[in-house]
């Protein structure tokens, strides 16, 4: 047994300095990216911010709206293959670079991800996705997935430390997603004590990951668009979000009415509620680490996205950042003990 002493900080922890600016406007400002990818060598261009692969997010519907707005979505891995058909059939050209095929690393999966692939070979991203990025077999199913598809980009993860992210970018991966807990319906921190804060993650995974010439999602933590921008401020090359895409109209999730509200049902994928709609139940072996929630219903999803993006260009003003590859040259993080007035909220 070891500590480490040093302080670890998530999004809560800091705010952003504001510098001398130049812009005039937010308009001004460039949200667009272009990345050439590490092994793939293929080359995207969008918005950097992904809709997560969760059954009540990651929708075919949820895409049509972000694709729009030259964002991705991590589409999840329950859709099956004759529904990957009837989508696509509907989608123009562009729509292949606006997505992920997700994936975990059972066998079945591999067949269901090769099948999918096969029947839609334009699919530009695979995502490969479990809780727990640090065991062997998983760094193996990434050779395995490179091996088989060398022309795709590949995400892999979770993983929350730059050793890792290094394995992962030299197993074949092109991004590593990182998070270990942070997310809003996630229990893995108080089930297993297993943990790191997401913005210390994000900015000594990015580290590790931009000198191997790789790149990272910052994958859970952000409950703002101002979370947005400090994960982009510390690095990220691409941010996922889950609840903040929930409970919209394109979002999945049972709608339910209490007391004359509307909400819609939204958990994790480790949660009771996902095993057992997709697994038969909880397996004896392990306990559920996902909560179960009911967010207000929050109507067309259009809204919410033009506020995170909004947010991100007013981001990058207060710091004279005239597009989004700037910000985090750009950024000072200032630790706090309040992150807003709270006598209203």
């Amino acid at each position: 047994m070891r500590i480490e002493s040093d302080l670890k900080l998530g999004f809560k922890d800091v705010l952003i300095r504001p510098k001398r600016s130049t812009l005039k406007s937010r308009a001004q400002v460039v949200l667009e990216r272009t990345y050439t990818f590490l092994h793939s060598r293929r080359q995207w261009t969008g918005v950097p911010v992904i809709a997560a692969n969760m059954d009540t997010v990651g929708t075919f519907e949820v895409a049509r709206v972000l694709a729009r707005h030259g964002m991705l979505t991590a589409i999840h891995k329950h859709y099956s293959v004759a529904q990957w058909g009837e989508f696509l059939a509907q989608e123009d050209a562009d729509i292949y670079q606006r997505i992920m095929a997700s994936t975990g690393t059972s066998d079945p999966d591999f067949e269901r991800l090769s099948q999918i692939l096969e029947n839609h070979p334009k699919i530009e991203f695979i995502c490969i996705d479990v809780a727990n990025g640090y065991a062997e077999a998983f760094v193996e199913f990434v050779a395995r997935v490179r091996q088989s598809f060398a022309d795709k980009t590949i995400v892999a993860g979770n993983v929350v430390t730059g050793e890792m992210v290094e394995e992962l970018l030299l197993s074949g991966a092109d991004i590593v997603k990182v998070g270990i807990g942070p997310g809003s319906v996630c229990t893995t921190r108080v089930k297993t004590g297993v943990g790191y804060p997401q913005l210390s993650a994000v900015i000594e995974c990015a580290d590790a990951a931009h000198g191997l010439g790789g790149r990272i999602i910052s994958d859970g933590g952000c409950v703002c668009a101002g979370d947005v921008a400090k994960a982009f401020g510390g690095g990220a090359d691409f941010v996922m979000l889950g609840g903040m895409f929930a409970g919209h109209d394109e979002s999945g999730g049972q709608l339910v009415e209490r007391g004359g509200q509307q909400y819609k049902l939204f958990y994790g994928m480790s949660s009771s509620t996902a095993m057992e709609k997709h697994a038969g139940g909880v397996a004896e072996y392990r306990s559920s680490e996902g909560k179960t929630v009911e967010v207000p219903y929050r109507g067309p999803i259009e809204e919410s996205v033009k506020d995170i993006l909004g947010g991100l260009r007013s981001a990058c003003t207060y710091v004279g950042a005239g597009a989004l590859r700037e910000l985090t040259k750009r950024t000072t993080f200032i630790r706090v003990a309040e992150q807003e007035n709270p006598v209203y909220s």
